[in-house]
C-alpha cells in the first residue's frame, strides 16, 4: 500500500504531495480502456492497486512490469525458500508435450527459441516460460507521457554495438529485421552553439568538451555542496581533495597509465594476459596500471568502474573489465561502437518475438514497425504457432523423468495465477539467471551445484526521472554530471535514436528522461557479501523513500540553476533488479588452484536433456553473449 502523502516535513516543497509522479498511470488506465468509463474510479483507489515497493510503472505495455515487481519478487522468493519442495499434490497437468521448453523469456530465452525453431523440422514446437507480465527480461522499457509527448527509457539492458559485416551477430541482427545497424539520432535545436550530447547514459561526452560537472557534497566537507564544471580542463583544480589524490585521479580520468606501465590488452579469451587478469582483482589492476591508492579507487571509481558487473573494482576479477572486448565490435570513426535504442535493447527483444511469432506485433518486421506497434498478447500462447510464449509463469521445478542419462523427457512445473501447472518436454533450456537455476533443477548433479555456488549476483536499480525540460543543466553549461554520495552516481542528457517515436530534434526545452543507475557496492567486503548487503538495501527501501531522496538530491544539486522539483519532475519510475549482474570474482573465468572455471562446468555439455544458457555463463552482462550462449545451448541439445 502507498505511504501516507506528505508524511515528512518538506515533502510538499519537493512535490511529494503532488500527483505528478502518478498522473501518467491514471492516464494510461483510461487510454487502455479505450473510453472514459473508468472516470468514476478515484485516484486513491487506483493508487491502492500499487504497492510501495514497485511504485509507479509508467504508461503502455511495460507499465506493470518495471523491474522485479513485488509479485515477481514474492514468487521468486518461494523458490529460494523451498516453499514448493516437495511439489504440491494438486499440480495441474496441462497434458502438453513440447519438443523444447525454455525457462526465461529474456534475450537469451528468446534467442534459444529462435535457434531451435530455425534448426529443427517444421513440426517441432517450443514453449518459452517467462515470469514477468511481458517478455524481454531486463531488455524492457519505461514509458512516460509528459506534456503530450511520449518519452521512452530503458529498464536495464541498454547498449547495442555495431558488428563487422557478415559476422555471426551481424547476420543474426539482419535475420530479425535489424537491417540498418548504424542508428540516426536527434539533431540539436537549442539556442546558441550545439551542445555535444551522449547517445547512451554512459558516455559522458561532455567530459571531453568541458560541458560536464562533478558535484562534491557533505562527504567532502561541503555544506552546501559545490560544483566543479569542466573538471578535466581545470585539472581538478578547485576540487576539495588533496593534491596527491588529484594527481592520481587525473591519471585515471585522462587514461594516462603510471610510468613504466607495459600493459597489453588481451587479444583472445584465455590468452596469458587474460588468465593473469583473472587471478587478481580489478582494484589491484587499476592500482598497478595507474598508480592509484586504494582509497582513491574506492572513493572515485567505485562502483562506476566495474559497474558493468554491478560492484566496485575491489570485488571483481580484473578480466571482467575486458571480457566485453573479446566480441570485437566494429569501431565507426564518427560514432564509435556503442549505440542505443530509446528503450535500450527492448527493441531487439521485440524484433526477436516478431520473428518468432509474426502475428505478435502488427506491421513490418523493422525497428520502426516493432517500436510503433503494440504487442498482441493474445497470440503469444496459442496452439497454432510453432513457438509459444507464456507470460507471468514462474518455473519452480525442472526434472528428468527418470535417470538423467536415460530419460526421454523432462517435466517442468510452474506457477501462474496462484495455481501450479506441469508440462513435459523432450529438452529443456535453462535461460534464466543462475540464482534461480541452481534451485529449480531438482536433479542437478553436485558438480553443477557447486559450480553455481560460485556465481555471485549483485543488484541494480535503474531510476528513470522524467523532467519537463533540462534548462537547469543548460544554464550550468553541462550535459552530464557525476556525484559521489546519495542515490546513483552519474547521469547524462542523451539524444535519442530515431526509431519512429522520438521528436526529431532536442534542445534545453525538450522534455527528457534522466536515467540514473543505482549500484550497491560495499568496498572491503567479499563479492558475495556485497551482493547480499546490496539486495537488503534495495529491498528494504520503499518507492516513496527513493522518490524523496531523488527529489532532495536534485534540489540540492540544481536548485541554484533554477530547478524546482515540484514543477519540473514529471514522473519517476524505479526498476529494481535484485540479481541484475553476475559479479565475477577472481578465478571465475579460467579457474584457480587447479579447479575448473565454474562457468565451464555448465557450458561444456548438457546435463541429460537440460542445457544451460544466459549471459552470466559468459561472465559478462551483454546481450550479445546472451545470444551466443543460447546458440551454444541449442546446438548441444540437437
Amino acid at each position: 500500500m502507498p505511504s501516507p502523502i506528505s508524511s515528512v516535513p518538506g515533502d510538499s516543497t519537493l512535490g511529494m504531495g503532488e500527483p505528478i509522479t502518478r498522473r501518467d498511470f491514471l492516464g494510461s488506465v483510461l487510454l487502455a480502456s479505450g473510453t472514459f468509463l473508468l472516470q468514476s474510479i478515484t485516484p486513491a483507489e487506483l493508487l491502492a492497486a500499487q504497492d510501495d515497493f514497485t511504485g509507479y510503472g509508467g504508461i503502455g505495455e511495460y507499465g506493470t512490469s518495471n523491474g522485479n515487481t513485488l509479485e515477481v519478487l514474492e514468487a521468486g522468493h518461494t523458490i529460494r525458500d523451498a516453499v514448493y519442495d516437495p511439489l504440491p499434490k494438486d499440480v495441474i497437468d496441462t497434458g502438453e508435450t513440447y519438443d523444447c521448453v525454455i525457462v526465461g523469456g529474456g534475450i537469451s530465452g528468446l534467442a534459444a527459441a529462435l535457434f531451435f525453431q530455425r534448426k529443427t523440422r517444421s513440426a517441432m514446437k517450443c514453449l518459452v516460460l517467462e515470469n514477468h507480465p511481458i517478455f524481454g527480461g531486463e531488455a524492457k522499457q519505461n514509458e512516460f507521457l509528459v506534456d503530450g509527448k511520449r518519452l521512452i527509457a530503458h529498464q536495464g539492458s541498454a547498449i547495442y554495438q555495431l558488428q563487422y559485416p557478415n559476422s555471426f551477430l551481424s547476420q543474426f541482427y539482419d535475420s530479425i529485421g535489424l537491417k540498418a545497424p548504424k542508428l540516426d539520432y536527434q539533431k540539436w535545436a537549442g539556442p546558441g552553439p550545439e551542445m555535444p550530447l551522449s547517445r547512451t547514459p554512459y558516455e559522458a561526452v561532455g567530459l571531453e568538451h568541458g560541458q560536464y560537472g562533478f558535484w562534491f557534497g557533505a562527504r567532502f566537507g561541503q555544506k552546501p555542496g559545490m560544483w566543479l564544471i569542466d573538471p578535466l580542463g581545470k585539472n581538478l583544480e578547485g576540487a576539495p581533495i588533496s593534491q596527491p589524490t588529484r594527481t592520481e585521479w587525473l591519471r585515471w580520468l585522462k587514461s594516462t597509465p603510471a610510468q613504466g606501465d607495459k600493459f597489453v590488452h588481451p587479444k583472445v579469451e584465455g590468452d596469458a594476459i587474460s588468465r593473469y587478469l583473472d587471478s587478481i582483482t580489478l582494484e589491484q589492476h587499476y592500482m598497478e596500471r595507474f598508480g592509484l591508492n586504494r582509497e582513491t579507487v574506492r572513493t572515485f571509481l567505485s562502483p562506476v568502474e566495474g559497474g558493468g558487473s554491478g560492484l566496485g573494482p575491489d570485488a571483481l576479477s580484473a578480466y571482467s573489465d575486458y571480457a566485453f572486448e573479446m566480441l570485437h565490435p566494429l569501431h565507426d570513426e564518427t560514432s564509435g561502437t556503442d549505440q542505443m535504442f530509446p528503450g535500450g535493447n527492448t527493441t531487439i527483444a521485440r524484433l526477436m518475438v516478431k520473428s518468432l511469432i509474426p502475428a505478435a506485433i502488427d506491421g513490418p518486421d523493422t525497428v520502426e514497425g516493432v517500436t510503433r506497434n503494440t504487442v498482441n498478447l493474445s497470440v503469444l500462447d496459442t496452439p497454432q504457432t510453432r513457438a509459444r510464449v507464456r507470460l507471468s509463469s514462474t518455473v519452480i521445478a525442472v526434472q528428468h523423468d527418470g535417470e538423467p542419462s536415460k530419460a526421454n523427457s523432462v517435466s517442468v512445473t510452474y506457477l501462474k495465477g496462484r495455481k501450479t501447472y506441469r508440462v513435459k518436454a523432450r529438452f529443456a533450456i535453462l535461460a534464466g539467471g543462475s540464482w534461480t537455476t541452481k534451485h529449480i533443477v531438482r536433479d542437478l548433479p553436485e558438480t553443477h551445484r557447486r559450480a553455481y555456488g560460485e556465481f555471485y549476483r549483485s543488484p541494480c536499480m535503474m531510476a528513470n526521472v522524467a523532467v519537463r525540460n533540462w534548462r537547469f543543466l543548460h544554464r550550468m553549461g553541462v550535459s552530464g554530471c557525476r556525484w559521489f554520495e546519495g542515490v546513483g552516481n552519474y547521469m547524462d542528457v542523451r539524444k535519442l535514436a530515431l526509431t519512429g517515436v522520438a521528436e526529431p530534434t532536442i534542445g534545453p526545452d525538450s522534455p527528457i528522461v534522466l536515467s540514473m543507475k543505482v549500484l550497491y557496492s560495499y568496498p572491503g567486503y567479499a563479492t558475495e557479501e556485497q551482493g547480499n548487503r546490496g539486495r537488503s538495501e534495495l529491498l528494504g527501501t520503499s518507492f516513496r523513500d527513493y522518490e524523496r531522496r531523488i527529489r532532495e538530491q536534485f534540489t540540492e544539486m540544481f536548485a541554484a540553476s533554477g530547478f524546482d522539483a515540484k514543477r519540473d519532475i514529471a514522473g519517476i519510475i524505479l526498476n529494481g533488479w535484485g540479481h541484475a549482474y553476475l559479479s565475477p570474482q577472481p578465478g571465475f573465468f579460467f579457474g584457480r588452484e587447479g579447479r575448473p572455471a565454474p562457468r565451464e562446468v555448465l557450458r561444456n555439455a548438457p546435463f541429460g536433456r537440460i542445457a544451460f544458457a544466459n549471459t552470466d555463463l559468459a561472465g559478462a552482462m551483454d546481450h550479445r553473449y546472451s545470444i551466443l550462449e543460447a546458440q551454444r545451448a541449442v546446438d548441444q541439445l540437437l
